[in-house]
């Protein structure tokens, strides 16, 4: 069985935790956009950024960043909604 890598990990468990208060705070529109949504965009950005640069520490902060951007995004649609 391969290594399962913590970081990898705990990305994922973040990814689900803001899908599914997307889904609690504001309906299950915005629980799927967070989920397939940022699949969309998330796997593109991490094997362009893998496939030009080769460089996995850019790679997981591009992953990162846009993990907090779609958490800020929720974050403002939740406090003027």
């Amino acid at each position: 069985m391969p290594r399962l890598y913590p970081e990898a990990l705990l990305f994922c468990l973040v990814w689900i935790a803001l899908a599914v208060a997307g889904w609690e705070l504001l309906g299950w529109r915005a629980g799927l956009a967070l989920s397939a949504g940022l699949f969309l965009i998330v796997m593109p950005a991490s094997a362009l950024t893998l496939s030009r640069t080769g460089n996995f520490a850019l790679e997981r902060t591009v992953r990162w960043s846009i993990l907090a951007v779609a958490g800020l995004i929720l974050l403002t649609l939740v406090m003027f909604s």
